[in-house]
């Protein structure tokens, strides 16, 4: 960001009053813009013991694997832009049953919120942003063609810990 969104004047790089870190601070108006990490939510949707996963038509990543996720729009809740997400990507419906985890990316500005999902049914399909979806037994998920390393982490950590308390089985 260069100029600020108030008054258009150049944006110089300052620490505000009160504050503890540089901020972009607007050289006439003096508005602080900040920048803050984007939320990313998804889900892990499950049919009949399989995990749906999508092929992405778009990059980063064009090509490889990942599970149904993207940015959270404002005004929606988590579980909300998860559900969004998962139809936009695959066409699936689903019931989101809970949050299987929170993962912070400092590194790149990013925090993801994903939920484990049961599928409404088994229809699913291609999308503009998905070239591919099907549904993977645990054996047959394509780990070396993952798209992100955290939605390969989301899905090793839920795959370790989802015969324990959360039991998803189709309705």
């Amino acid at each position: 960001m260069k100029y600020c969104t108030q008054c258009a004047a150049e944006l110089a790089r300052a620490i505000p009053a009160n504050d503890n870190r540089q901020r972009l601070v607007c050289s006439a108006c003096a508005c602080v813009h900040y920048v803050n990490p984007k939320i990313i939510v998804g889900t892990i949707p499950i049919w009949n013991n399989q995990i749906l996963l999508c092929r992405r038509n778009i990059e980063p990543r064009l090509g490889f694997w990942t599970i149904p996720a993207g940015f959270l729009e404002m005004g929606e809740t988590l579980a909300a832009g998860a559900y969004r997400e998962t139809l936009e990507e695959s066409l699936a419906k689903v019931e989101i049953q809970y949050l299987q985890g929170l993962y912070d990316l400092t590194h790149i500005g990013q925090l993801y919120a994903i939920f484990v999902a049961a599928m409404i049914d088994d229809h699913f399909g291609i999308t503009p942003e998905s070239s591919e979806v099907r549904l993977f037994a645990v054996e047959d998920i394509p780990w070396d063609e993952m798209a992100f390393t955290v939605i390969a982490t989301a899905l090793r950590r839920y795959l370790e810990n989802a015969d324990q308390a959360y039991p998803i089985e189709p309705t």
